[in-house]
């Protein structure tokens, strides 16, 4: 599992923004039984950087915490066997690994979301990261139900990393 890290205004929290990555896009993975090595692509950026990719991408014009834009459209959640049929589409030819998308997080909202909940900025990050890691994995929150999926999961890939609330 690979994360790459473009951190365009210099967010300093204190910890590894890749590792903290790299740990919760394995976990999600595994959690998921992706059989694949795979890749992400994660932008840090500001509240006025991400919210002119809301602006421009979503038609929003205001900041938001983070934005998932998914490579694969799953036809079922997880169902990673829709890319064996399409493998040039969804692989990258040089390492071999599943594209899985790109995930833009605000330091700005980080940071305020941190004290807003009151947990740790690596929390906060960690929350964002796998919140967006099971939108690349074609999960999503439309409904009342689909939100309890997804937030059980988030919370359990958490509990597994030992970054809670208490101990973030």
């Amino acid at each position: 599992m690979n994360s790459y890290v473009e951190n365009e205004v210099g967010a300093d929290f204190g910890f590894d923004i890749k590792e903290i990555m790299d740990a919760v896009m394995e976990e999600v993975l595994e959690e998921e039984g992706c059989p694949f090595e795979a890749q992400v692509n994660l932008l840090i950026t500001d509240d006025e950087g991400i919210r002119e990719f809301n602006r421009r991408l979503r038609n929003v014009d205001s900041p938001t915490d983070v934005l998932s834009f998914p490579m694969i459209a799953f036809e079922k959640e997880a169902d990673f066997s829709i890319v064996e049929e399409e493998e040039a589409e969804y692989f990258d030819p040089d390492s071999g690994e599943l594209l899985l998308g790109d995930i833009i997080i605000s330091a700005d909202r980080v940071r305020e979301q941190a004290v807003k909940y009151g947990h740790s900025e690596r929390r906060e990050l960690a929350f964002l990261a796998a919140h967006s890691m099971f939108h690349l994995c074609g999960y999503d929150h439309m409904t009342e139900e689909e939100a309890k999926v997804m937030e059980q999961k988030q919370e359990n890939t958490l509990t597994v990393l030992g970054i809670t609330r208490e101990h973030g």
